[in-house]
């Protein structure tokens, strides 16, 4: 009775509170049937009066679920409301979202709202790191304009208040520092610099990922101290590939030294770019002699693609551009037993060759008997490579006129590539009989290359042909459709026109979206009328057109089961030859993403996939049917940015453009800012399995992809 008495007043104070947040929590949760319209207005990329009246909910929750809606549109009629909620919604979330979606919008008329957010010294830091992410994408994507100007002064001023603030906001400057890579202000490099002795590995790191991608080459004497002596792997490998741009040779004996010493991979495949970027040819025999040991160790492993493969490939491919045509015997002995052991033909080992050898390469591939289709990728891109040297030509042009006669479709994209690279009196013929190909990549490569080429009447109408077939024909890419407006307009923008007129008629949206941005980009809004009426909003795909790309493929239940996963737990935990992994999933954040995901998953659609894509200290790549980097699933779906950082283990979409994701996947090896904001993050694989994910190399196959689904009902029952 004691226990009960003494504890009776301090419960029901207890309770109270919590019963009005509960009330108040409820009163705020979004209700399904609004969150549907928001899903659906943004699969349509749909900005009209409906969602806009969402914004104006007096419900901050559907405010703050709507303005991330209006930015994902990315529809500049949102801008205005959007800047209003920016600078006085009341509720702090409702105003992140807003900002956040200006900078996915990137329209300069947001520019105002933009700098008087980051000159207001009393704003929340959370708010202050989304306005200075908007300003360097805003000012990214409208260069030369006085905005972009105005912005970029504006972050490098937040910049250098937030350095001499007592307490620093990590977000601020992580964000911050994306920025000025983004926007490239004048001088920006030298406030970056400052924070590469910053107290936070993660900053300095940050500071000098910025460094490199800016190609900037001053602070030399920082990036070698943190290669040198800091704790932290990934800071020294952002200063190994700061230092390669810096074109300063004082950094080879310590580049050399993380090259073949350093205890993370991450920091000697740097260290291994940057020398060939130094083109540190007097250090080639030692690292020679690294990849003849890594060698050994190759032989030995009893793995069909060993894990030594992705150093031993950074290795083969620096020394081909250090050992560029020596004829070294050694390197060509250690070609010679590599090509025999590798389990598919390797572009490296290839490009290598021929740059250390070009005629005894060429010798070595005139009379092969091969038919996998990678054989030819690999060779073409290696001839490509020594297309400069005279004393090749002939025997090269001889060599890919027969691979353009007998190598399979999927090679064919890279042969035509290697072929142009000549400059052949047959360029231009052969381009214009490969757009009659019934592969959609071949014709999309003779696109592109024919881009390069000087105009003329013949050309164009080639294009102008290909496209008309390639609208009735291709039902599962639109690659062939893009490539040749883009071709047709570089070449001739007023002979264009037609087939721009045509392009707008497409069922599919990006093909719609795309003529729309040719004719802006090129000044022909004159000759047609209200084009973005023409562009429209994505269209529900109807059973009598022949393709799904570009249209809504989702049906209400679609929507419902994606949406309804908010209130669970997923995960994906994935097979492949070196063990397995667990994919978080983030349905609350990507939810038609994951949907997607889940339902190629269930289906089976990546078992037994080759990885075809591993680049040491960032990514691999999965989910290609074709496994040459240009396969889907036959239809599209939008992107869902959101505001997950793309640090080590996040998992996202692969894109070849805006809402151009299908089936291809990827994970980071280590943190990569430039693809925050760009890219669709629906998951993260723990620090536990990332070493996993860190042995996997090119062509390693995903056995089996499970996916474990709990709902909170579930859970509270275990409880």
């Amino acid at each position: 009775m004691f226990l009960r008495k003494d504890f009776a007043k301090p419960f029901v104070f207890a309770v109270i509170p919590l019963l009005l947040f509960s009330f108040i929590n409820a009163q705020n949760r979004i209700p399904t049937s609004v969150i549907l319209r928001i899903v659906r207005a943004e699969d349509e990329r749909r900005f009209d009066d409906e969602l806009e009246s969402l914004l104006k909910s007096k419900n901050p929750q559907i405010r703050k679920r709507a303005a991330l809606a209006a930015g994902r549109i990315g529809d500049e009629k949102a801008v205005e409301i959007l800047k209003i909620l920016s600078e006085t919604d009341p509720n702090e979330e409702v105003r992140l979202n807003a900002i956040f979606a200006l900078g996915e919008i990137e329209s300069v008329k947001a520019s105002d709202t933009i700098l008087k957010l980051l000159k207001d010294k009393s704003l929340a830091d959370t708010l202050r790191s989304r306005a200075v992410e908007a300003a360097g994408k805003i000012a990214m994507a409208n260069p030369k304009t006085k905005e972009a100007e105005d912005l970029g002064e504006a972050i490098l001023d937040l910049m250098e208040s937030e350095e001499a603030r007592p307490k620093q906001s990590k977000q601020v400057i992580l964000l911050g520092l994306t920025a000025i890579f983004r926007a490239r202000p004048e001088n920006g490099d030298l406030v970056v610099m400052r924070f590469l002795t910053n107290l936070d590995a993660r900053i300095r790191a940050d500071a000098a990922n910025a460094l490199a991608r800016m190609r900037s080459k001053i602070a030399v004497e920082q990036l070698q101290t943190i290669l040198l002596t800091d704790s932290d792997a990934i800071a020294r490998a952002n200063a190994a590939r700061a230092l390669g741009v810096t074109e300063n040779k004082t950094s080879v004996p310590l580049l050399l030294e993380a090259a073949l010493g350093d205890d993370d991979l991450r920091v000697r495949v740097s260290s291994i770019r940057a020398l060939a970027t130094l083109e540190a040819k007097e250090i080639a025999p030692e690292l020679l002699k690294k990849a003849q040991t890594i060698f050994e160790n190759y032989k030995e492993s009893r793995f069909r693609n060993p894990i030594e493969q992705n150093e031993l490939f950074e290795l083969i491919s620096a020394l081909g551009s250090l050992l560029s045509e020596s004829n070294n015997k050694d390197f060509l002995d250690l070609i010679g037993k590599l090509r025999q052991r590798v389990a598919n033909p390797a572009p490296e080992i290839e490009i290598a060759f021929a740059k250390v050898s070009p005629l005894e390469y060429l010798e070595t591939i005139e009379n092969e008997k091969q038919t996998d289709w990678r054989y030819f990728s690999a060779v073409s891109q290696a001839l490509e490579a020594i297309s400069s040297n005279s004393q090749i030509r002939e025997k090269a042009l001889k060599i890919l006129q027969n691979f353009l006669k007998k190598a399979p479709p999927m090679a064919q994209p890279n042969v035509l590539s290697a072929f142009a690279s000549f400059k052949s009196e047959e360029t231009e013929s052969v381009l214009i009989k490969s757009l009659e190909s019934s592969d959609v990549f071949i014709r999309t490569a003779a696109a592109e290359l024919l881009a390069k080429e000087a105009p003329n009447e013949k050309i164009t109408k080639a294009l102008e042909i290909a496209f008309k077939y390639s609208m009735q024909s291709d039902t599962d890419y639109d690659d062939a459709q893009i490539a040749i407006l883009s071709a047709l307009t570089k070449l001739d923008k007023e002979k264009a026109i037609p087939t721009l007129q045509l392009a707008l008629s497409s069922p599919n949206f990006l093909v719609r979206r795309h003529a729309a941005n040719l004719i802006k980009q090129n000044g022909l809004t004159n000759q047609f009328s209200d084009i973005e009426k023409m562009v429209g909003i994505v269209k529900p795909h109807s059973p009598n057109i022949k393709t799904k790309l570009g249209q809504v493929t989702n049906k209400k239940a679609d929507y419902l089961r994606a949406i309804s996963r908010r209130n669970g737990t997923l995960k994906a935990i994935v097979t492949t030859e070196k063990g397995d992994f667990t994919i978080s999933l983030m349905p609350e954040e990507a939810p038609l993403t994951v949907d997607n995901f889940i339902k190629l998953a269930r289906k089976g659609y990546f078992d037994g996939l080759e990885i075809h894509r591993v680049v040491p200290n960032f990514v691999i790549q999965d989910g290609d049917p074709r496994g040459d980097s240009n396969g889907g699933p036959g239809w599209q779906i939008r992107c869902e940015i959101n505001m997950l950082p793309y640090d080590r283990g996040a998992v996202g979409m692969a894109l070849s453009g805006k809402d151009t994701g299908g089936s291809q996947w990827f994970i980071t090896h280590s943190p990569q800012p430039h693809l925050d904001g760009g890219y669709t993050v629906f998951g993260y694989v723990n620090e536990n399995d990332m070493k996993v994910v860190d042995s996997i190399v090119r062509w390693d196959k995903i056995l089996k992809v499970r996916i474990v689904e709990t709902s909170n009902r579930s859970i509270k029952k275990k409880k």
